[in-house]
């Protein structure tokens, strides 16, 4: 039988992991996507338990101190993380899973779960690139995206202690290298 594993996906702000994960989840519908906690607002559409885990900043601290995350992280001033419980819950179910964090969660979750986590980068195929993604979304700001040009250098350099990077230069290739990646891993 095939242990479970968890493909821990990360990337610079605009290198294309939800473009990626997205496909991912329809070719495997086995796989359960790693539903994050955060204590921003919810915004109207999106479900409890479905889009995220909305918890109060109390909760979030109370369980940050009980050891309750696999990976947290505190960013534009709000708490982000994935359950631990939830983590543990798929496993146990035996059900792969399937993470889109940043890099330092990644290495979390490695640390964590050794032998069951995958992590795969997806790097954009330039600096330049991610640049004009990130301007051609329209969402953010100057300021923001400056931020996140200036943190894409760390995470770049970060995802050199992933288990594989996959360039994301042409979206339809990509996928199709990452689904031989996992395939590789559900069968070994």
């Amino acid at each position: 039988m095939n242990r479970p594993k968890l493909f821990a996906f990360a990337s610079p702000s605009g290198g294309g992991k939800t473009s990626i994960i997205k496909p991912l989840l329809k070719t495997y519908p086995e796989f359960e996507f790693s539903v994050s906690a955060t204590t921003r607002q919810m915004r109207p559409g999106e479900v409890n338990g479905k889009d995220y885990f909305f918890l109060s900043k109390e909760e979030f601290e109370g369980l940050i101190a009980q050891g309750g995350f696999v990976e947290h992280e505190f960013f534009f001033d709000t708490h982000y993380g994935t359950l631990k419980r939830e983590v543990d819950r798929s496993l146990n179910a035996g059900h792969s899973m399937i993470f889109d964090v940043d890099v330092k969660g990644a290495l979390s979750i490695r640390a964590m779960y050794p032998k069951e986590s995958v992590l795969i980068f997806i790097a954009p195929p330039s600096l330049e690139i991610l640049e004009q993604r990130l301007r051609s979304r329209k969402t953010e700001d100057e300021q923001k995206i400056q931020h996140r040009l200036r943190r894409a250098a760390m995470e770049m350099e970060t995802g050199k202690q992933f288990d594989v990077t996959v360039v994301n230069d042409k979206l339809d290739t990509a996928i199709a290298e990452v689904d031989l990646i996992i395939k590789k891993h559900i069968t070994s």
